[in-house]
């Protein structure tokens, strides 16, 4: 039902405040709403900002028009769109409401200037500065109003016959004076919002850079077939832990590393039955996500690993690099795990009687059994939240949940806020690579991040169009560009060379605040199992991958360098900090592509000009969007290459030659804002 002031189209909202809308400490919040009434009267908004877990609190925030005044017919008034900026300052879930009101003070000031300036008279005036002096004197009889003295000789000006009109009003709208009557104005027909949550995380929920690794493979020796001769340990992976800091990454994400079943292992290659690229053997360490055996489930650490006692050293370590340590919440079970006899209600059996295993037709994982959530979901639930606080109690507040929307989203939004009540600095990142409902829906429920459809967008246009949808989404929605994953090798990983690595690289981290790597990435891992595969060869999924980061270092065959000033480059910028700020410029070359970030706080702005062709060099002119820089039309700006250091003059139209081989792109920082 509408109310008395008209109020409307409320901003941040999701799903028209069904959900909490998202942001991080420190963000600067702008909340937003149209505002207007019949007739010509001035209206006017504030916002009540109120602070997790403290309900009887308030905080008013005056409005601001949000843009120019525009100036219509003279029934216009001012533009209806108002805003005004928040600040959250910890973590939870805050509420805000929007309140329109009439404003009497503003709507008598318009009608005593213009009837001033059309010269008017007193005498035909003396209904409007009446009604000044009777506004005025309503401020100045509020308790503890301490400039009441100022305030009544407003008063006696307006009352005074013998002055002029300006003279007369002079005093009330002098710039010593208006502030405080508008400080604290008269409010009459008030209606309000509905209350609107926002909930607020820490800033890495927004901000961040992954590295993935499997600590199997660190330390660990094979033979020529691929077959484990020494296992990797936690204490093996420290290294690991050196690496991820030197090259500026913020978490660690381990995947699996619970007990792997026996039963239906899977071999080298995801192999199983007889015609797979390599047949299983008894010695093959099997998929991670295959959790549970007789030495446990999703509450236990894999032998070969080490101890839970190692693992907590691990998580120590890392903490003491100034790392957070990352797990993998996969809900699935080997056909061994000790939920399947001891609950096998949480399964789903076929009518032959037996527990079905993970399909994605043609596709058979016959190495894993789904979870069934309809059959006893409080006891599923509750098992589940007792895992989850298991190794939040073990230092893990920050999980990548594999395959979310494989299961309910109603439970995901149960487990998300049952674990924010206590723990509101964890982060759940969804692995959900599905319909873009589903994917949209559980970032709306609690997910914190959401892998994307990057690895996929490799053209101008189609990375231009996802970028603005994830920007659009971003009250809610926190994109994590990951360059790769253990099974996702993209065809122009395969085939694009080493320029084509850079470019991704690029991209990843300068488009999305949050991006990620998978080991292997920095050394060109690129071949696939078979033609029309994204699974990569000897994929680490299915067997143990040692590798020599340092030989590669020393050779000149890594990416290292560059990931670790992408991720300097990225601490240093505000700009590059936040989804939002982004812009498309043109340029003439559709394997050239340009754009920008600015932090409209800061000034901090950044240009992007990357090469998508990752062959040959391309030559291309900038046409620039200067307002979106923070700039004029003409003007002339230094800017500086992050990545060389050079130096360079800029304006709207801008040569740029790039060449993958040595020089894939441009970061530039626009200096002097």
């Amino acid at each position: 039902m509408a109310g008395r002031i008209g109020l409307n189209d409320i901003s941040p909202t999701v799903a028209c405040g069904h959900y909490p809308a998202r942001a991080v400490v420190g963000e600067v919040i702008t909340v937003s709403a149209n505002v207007f009434r019949e007739g010509h009267d001035a209206v006017a908004a504030n916002v009540l900002w109120r602070p997790p877990a403290s309900p009887g609190v308030r905080r008013r925030v005056p409005t601001k028009d949000a843009g120019p005044l525009i100036r219509m017919t003279r029934e216009a008034s001012w533009s209806t769109r108002y805003e005004a900026t928040v600040v959250p300052d910890r973590q939870g879930l805050w509420t805000f409401q929007v309140q329109a009101w009439s404003d009497p003070l503003g709507t008598w000031r318009h009608a005593v200037e213009a009837k001033d300036a059309a010269g008017q008279s007193g005498e035909e005036m003396a209904n409007d500065l009446e009604t000044g002096a009777l506004l005025l004197e309503q401020i100045a009889a509020r308790p503890k109003q301490r400039y009441a003295t100022a305030i009544k000789a407003a008063v006696d000006a307006l009352r005074d016959g013998f002055r002029s009109v300006s003279e007369r009003i002079g005093p009330a709208l002098s710039a010593e004076l208006w502030p405080v009557l508008t400080a604290d104005p008269i409010r009459e027909l008030i209606t309000a919002s509905d209350p609107i949550q926002i909930w607020v995380d820490r800033p890495l929920a927004e901000f961040g850079s992954w590295y993935e690794f499997f600590p199997r493979s660190n330390g660990a020796e094979i033979d020529s077939a691929g077959l484990p001769i020494r296992h990797g340990t936690f204490k093996d992976s420290i290294f690991q832990l050196d690496r991820a800091k030197s090259m500026g990454f913020d978490i660690v994400y381990l995947p699996p590393i619970h007990p792997i079943g026996e039963v239906n292992r899977k071999g080298r290659n995801s192999s199983l039955e007889p015609g797979g690229t390599v047949n299983p053997d008894p010695r093959d360490v099997g998929s991670p996500w295959a959790i549970g055996s007789k030495d446990g489930g999703h509450d236990a650490v894999h032998p070969e690993l080490g101890t839970i006692d190692d693992f907590d050293e691990f998580v120590a370590a890392a903490k003491d690099r100034g790392l957070e340590v990352a797990l993998d919440l996969a809900l699935q079970c080997a056909p061994d795990h000790p939920w399947v006899s001891s609950h096998p209600e949480w399964f789903t059996t076929r009518p032959d009687g037996s527990i079905a295993y993970a399909e994605n037709p043609p596709k058979k994982y016959q190495d894993i059994y789904p979870m069934n959530f309809d059959n006893d979901p409080e006891g599923l639930y509750a098992e589940v939240l007792r895992v989850v606080q298991y190794w939040i109690d073990h230092g893990v507040t920050i999980f990548r949940v594999d395959n979310p929307h494989t299961k309910p989203i109603n439970f995901w939004e149960w487990l998300i806020a049952r674990v924010h009540e206590k723990y509101p600095e964890a982060i759940f990142l969804a692995e959900a690579f599905t319909k873009p409902a589903m994917m949209h829906e559980l970032a709306r429920i609690g997910f914190t991040q959401s892998y994307t459809y990057f690895t996929w967008r490799t053209y101008k246009q189609e990375i231009t169009d996802y970028a603005v949808e994830l920007v659009a989404g971003s009250d809610y929605m926190r994109p994590n560009f990951f360059v790769n994953t253990p099974d996702i090798l993209h065809a122009s990983l395969q085939f694009g060379g080493p320029g084509m690595f850079a470019i991704r690289a690029v991209l990843a981290s300068t488009l999305s605040p949050t991006w990620g790597v998978y080991s292997g990435f920095e050394l060109f891992e690129h071949q696939a199992v078979k033609p029309g595969s994204e699974e990569y060869l000897d994929s680490e999924k299915y067997q143990l991958r040692p590798r020599d980061y340092q030989a590669a270092l020393t050779q000149g065959r890594s990416l290292e360098p560059l990931i670790t000033r992408l991720n300097e480059i990225r601490r240093q910028h505000p700009a590059l900090q936040r989804m939002k700020g982004l812009w498309f410029h043109g340029i003439s070359n559709d394997s050239l592509l340009c754009y920008s970030r600015r932090d409209e706080t800061t000034g901090d702005t950044v240009i992007v000009v990357v090469c998508l062709d990752s062959q040959s060099q391309q030559w291309g002119e900038t046409d620039l969007w200067m307002p979106a820089l923070g700039l004029d039309w003409n003007d002339v700006v230094e800017v500086v290459d992050e990545l060389s250091g050079e130096v360079y003059q800029w304006g709207q139209r801008n040569a740029v030659g790039l060449d993958p081989h040595w020089r894939a792109a441009h970061v530039l920082r626009v200096r002097n804002q």
